[in-house]
């Protein structure tokens, strides 16, 4: 894929926001919806987007909500950066040589310090999170802040990764990154799915109570 193009603005959105409408990602990008629909035919063909069905929603007809849709695992690579082969071999010559648990550590410890000085620790959770979110954005992680159920959590979205495909041979990636996400803000997260998991946005489930650090704890 070719950088800035209408097709890859169209994809870098739908990974950053999906699911999402032909409707709204015309707007958010100021083209025509004939013109949007246009790409996302060619994203279906690509199988780099699918329309995501609704749980209980199994039939169309009218009154049915607009088709929304998300980026596939083929559709994230397609975002990826042109070195991860390289990436994904270092990764695996580490693993092989023992020194994998260290270097990822390092990194993670790299991205939280990169990412703690954006976060005021004395702002409320929702507005922390949403402070990572921009800051994750920046660093190229397509990340978004959405309610979680009942009004007592917020989930961070990730619907790009720019490590996707060195994190999906090695979990201790993600592991290290939700870690970091959690001494940031200090308040233990959960993450709920991940890109290298399989699933088409990474979701971290994060309480807006007061946090309650354990003793000892990281």
């Amino acid at each position: 894929m070719h950088a800035d193009t209408t097709r890859d603005r169209v994809l870098s959105l739908i990974a950053t926001a999906g699911p999402i409408t032909a409707a709204a990602l015309a707007t958010e990008l100021g083209v025509t919806p004939a013109g949007v629909r246009r790409h996302l035919a060619a994203l279906e063909d690509d199988g780099h987007i699918v329309d995501h069905e609704p749980a209980g929603l199994h039939v169309r007809g009218r009154g049915r909500p607009a088709r929304s849709f998300v980026a596939t695992n083929e559709g994230q690579r397609a975002l990826a950066s042109a070195y991860r082969d390289v990436a994904v071999d270092a990764i695996t010559a580490l693993r092989d040589s023992g020194g994998l648990e260290a270097f990822v550590e390092s990194k993670a410890k790299e991205l939280e310090d990169a990412l703690a000085t954006a976060v005021d620790a004395d702002a409320p959770m929702e507005r922390r999170v949403e402070e990572l979110a921009a800051a994750l954005g920046q660093r190229g992680y397509a990340a978004s802040v959405r309610p979680g159920p009942g009004g007592i959590t917020v989930q961070l979205c990730q619907g790009h990764c720019p490590v996707q495909s060195i994190a999906e041979r090695t979990p201790e990636w993600c592991e290290a990154e939700a870690r970091a996400f959690s001494r940031i803000l200090d308040v233990h997260v959960q993450r709920l799915s991940t890109l290298a998991g399989g699933a088409h946005v990474c979701t971290t489930t994060i309480p807006l109570a007061t946090p309650t650090r354990k003793e000892g704890s990281a």
